[in-house]
């Protein structure tokens, strides 16, 4: 499966599985995600050779000759390409021109390059493998023991876990960088380092001022995991109000700078009815590449987390929702963005859906501890209800509802609530 460019150390990712179908499928794959979380590294465990645009010399050349990235033994790994945007047209029509042969290049990138400078999409010549940072089951933290593909395969063992709250709070400030991984250093320095480079490099390469995106992301951390008002956000980045429309734009800039470098994705609602009106306009939510960048923008440190319940309680959202979008995108026959949340005009919300391409479907309720269990299944049983009451449903009933948990003594299913309960710690791909 690995070239013989794999770093020495390398800890197998899940996003390697879907690299290797992707590469027997298509002439190029770009691993695209957010800086540091490993984009690199995992594409030289594919690859036999590399070039590397973000050095200057490789970078001149390709100016003077795009062609020039794409000399050698394949998969070829062309890292941050998008700093000479004319490699893309290159690699496409290196493509072509193999017939659409797979598993010629392996292209990484922090960034969505400027659009205008790329002339072709790469449809059907090149896909796009979305890469986070690291799961709770990849840093070895979790188990892995209930597999999210056996939940929707009907396979289930009970567990004992017996995990705590403290543990994870570390993990929420520490985050899932691959650079920390097995290392008891903190996070605090390294999440500077790189809040240092976004808003003084990346933000600024993209024409907008470092210093007002960080007051946006400043406000997206303090409206983590909701459908936040452009308005709400202007107003807290100080954009004023003499203007209303001119202080939203200039939010929007930001936040889709935000989203272009993956610092902040979008997670879509979700409706029964595939051509649900709904889908398309309930606002996303919006969170972090990892859970540890809002973290680091509230300043709040582990033992703030573990004695403010409430703030623990999002933020561990958060790390919720980042491993299953990572478990959920490598499920055969997952959507290219499986994870969607729900919410309705009738106040009932649910934190995350699962939808698979054949219309299969899971719910989950986030709750820190045990004690919440009983309202979190009572919301996921009412969504049921919904569900199996609208003719319009592409399929009337889940194949599993869930509550996530962060304390709690066991994985089990509860046959009176009809909801599995699973401590983050014992979930997997």
């Amino acid at each position: 499966m690995y070239g013989q460019l794999r770093p020495d150390g390398y800890i197998p990712r899940i996003a390697d599985r879907q690299l290797e179908r992707m590469l027997a499928t298509f002439g190029a794959v770009e691993v695209a995600g957010t800086m540091w979380c490993g984009k690199t590294w995992t594409s030289l465990a594919f690859g036999q050779s590399v070039t590397r645009i973000g050095l200057a010399g490789p970078r001149t050349a390709a100016e003077a000759d795009p062609g020039t990235a794409l000399l050698g033994a394949r998969p070829h790994v062309i890292d941050e390409w998008q700093d000479v945007p004319a490699i893309w047209d290159e690699v496409r029509a290196a493509v072509d021109a193999s017939g659409n042969g797979p598993g010629s290049f392996v292209l990484t990138g922090s960034s969505e390059p400027r659009k205008e400078l790329v002339h072709h999409s790469g449809a059907g010549r090149i896909a796009k493998l979305r890469m986070r940072t690291m799961t709770l089951a990849e840093m070895g933290l979790s188990s892995g023991a209930i597999s999210l593909a056996g939940l929707f395969e009907g396979r289930f063992e009970p567990q004992l876990v017996q995990q705590s709250l403290a543990p994870l709070a570390d993990v929420v400030c520490k985050g899932g960088w691959p650079a920390l991984a097995g290392r008891d250093a903190r996070g605090s320095e390294y999440l500077d380092a790189y809040f240092d480079a976004l808003f003084s490099v990346s933000i600024p390469r993209r024409g907008l001022s470092g210093q007002e995106s960080r007051r946006v992301a400043l406000s997206l951390a303090r409206n983590l995991g909701t459908a936040a008002k452009l308005s709400t956000v202007a107003s807290d980045a100080g954009f004023g109000e003499a203007d209303s429309k001119s202080a939203t734009n200039k939010a929007a800039a930001h936040i889709a700078a935000l989203q272009d470098l993956y610092v902040v994705e979008q997670v879509a609602s979700w409706d029964a009815p595939i051509r649900s009106k709904t889908r398309l306009r309930t606002k996303p939510k919006r969170y972090f590449a990892d859970p540890s960048l809002a973290a680091s923008l509230l300043q709040v440190s582990p033992s703030r987390l573990v004695s403010d319940g409430q703030l623990f309680g999002i933020l561990f959202e958060s790390l919720c929702m980042h491993d299953l979008a990572v478990y959920a995108s490598a499920l055969p026959g997952a959507t290219a963005d499986p994870l969607h949340y729900y919410r309705d005009s009738d106040g009932l919300e649910v934190d995350a859906v699962v939808e698979m391409r054949d219309g299969r479907w899971a719910a989950f309720e986030v709750k820190l501890g045990e004690n919440q269990v009983g309202s979190a299944a009572a919301s996921l049983s009412r969504l049921a209800r919904k569900v199996a009451a609208n003719p319009a449903a592409r399929n009337p009933r889940p194949e599993f509802l869930a509550v996530v948990v962060g304390a709690g003594e066991y994985a089990r299913f509860d046959r009176d609530l009809g909801v599995y309960i699973l401590p983050i710690t014992c979930l997997g791909a």
